[in-house]
């Protein structure tokens, strides 16, 4: 992808627009893992499901709202929240699934790669001016 030509602004918007995706693709991965918790007896095991389901969810809905909110406009602020927000999401899950082998590569590396998709788009975005 050439980005020498894109504004700021465009960047920010193209960066923003990434993050939604990670935060939707994240909401359906919080109904699948409440999903599994319904699949396993009461207990600690199915408690820690549904908290997992939790976290991921309020994970997805701060990224969207934080990316409409804030990236679009190319906020300082916003660049850091989401930065932060994703990267603890997806370091986590990247140390304790993807890397020991706990879940296929294909579709789980999708998560990731538009995580870091999006922190290279907005990183570019708040080193640019965003007037023409």
């Amino acid at each position: 992808m050439r980005t020498e030509g894109l504004r700021g602004a465009e960047m920010a918007k193209l960066g923003s627009s990434v993050y939604v995706l990670w935060g939707l693709l994240h909401l359906a991965a919080a109904v699948d893992e409440f999903s599994l918790g319904g699949s396993v007896e009461p207990g600690l095991v199915q408690g820690k499901l549904y908290q997992g389901a939790w976290n991921l969810l309020f994970f997805a809905l701060a990224s969207i709202l934080i990316a409409v909110f804030l990236n679009w406009k190319n906020s300082r602020l916003g660049y850091w929240l989401n930065l932060s927000v994703v990267s603890v999401a997806d370091i986590g899950f990247l140390i304790f699934v993807f890397f020991p082998g706990y879940a296929p590569v294909i579709p789980t590396i999708f998560g990731p790669v538009l995580w870091i998709t999006a922190a290279i788009l907005t990183s570019i975005a708040v080193r640019r001016p965003s007037t023409a």
